[in-house]
């Protein structure tokens, strides 16, 4: 927890140091970080909720030999 902070406090001291060009670079790349991890956790919602419907496709006798893989 600790370490944690003192990383967050860096990155604020590095912040502070830059130009306001910069920033705006700065907070694009962390909206677009942000962006990634949402998209990331939206495709991982979508799959857990399809695993139902397609659990009776994919439980098959003629698909078994796929469990071994």
């Amino acid at each position: 927890m600790q370490a944690d902070k003192i990383s967050e406090q860096r990155l604020i001291e590095k912040i502070r140091h830059l130009v306001p060009e910069q920033m705006v670079l700065v907070e694009n790349f962390i909206d677009s970080l942000s962006k990634q991890n949402t998209d990331v956790s939206l495709t991982l919602a979508a799959a857990k909720l399809s695993e139902p419907a397609l659990h009776k496709i994919w439980d098959n006798p003629d698909d078994a030999e796929y469990d071994q893989l």
